[in-house]
């Protein structure tokens, strides 16, 4: 069975910076695309940055040129590192993956992290 487990968030003062890590175990013979989406209370699930397994990587507008997101492929595992954090940044942050399981490719969420900027 697949897992997204997500580490990282926390608290932190505007201006400041977390690293998100979500690593993906199990039954998983490649990945495509990892990633991270967010949600705020109140508001719908947006896209915060991408990378696949080869080509460019994608960023939300909103995070361009704060955030990198980067992936160790030997360990499955994807990073978010967000600096110049903002209290808009609030929110649940959730690693996305698409991945082969042997059996077709699927889409896998982790749990959230939660993530709050202070003023």
């Amino acid at each position: 069975q697949v897992q997204l487990v997500e580490s990282g968030g926390g608290l932190v003062q505007a201006g400041g910076s977390l690293r998100l890590s979500c690593a993906a175990t199990g039954r998983i013979f490649s990945i495509d695309v990892m990633g991270w989406y967010r949600q705020a209370p109140g508001k719908q699930r947006e896209l915060v940055a991408a990378i696949p397994s080869g080509g460019s990587t994608t960023y939300g507008d909103s995070v361009k040129g704060r955030f990198t997101i980067s992936r160790d492929n030997a360990k499955n595992t994807v990073y978010l590192q967000m600096n110049s954090l903002k209290p808009e940044d609030t929110a649940v942050f959730y690693c996305y993956a698409r991945l082969y399981d042997g059996l077709a490719y699927k889409n896998y969420w982790g749990q959230g992290t939660q993530v709050t900027v202070s003023s």
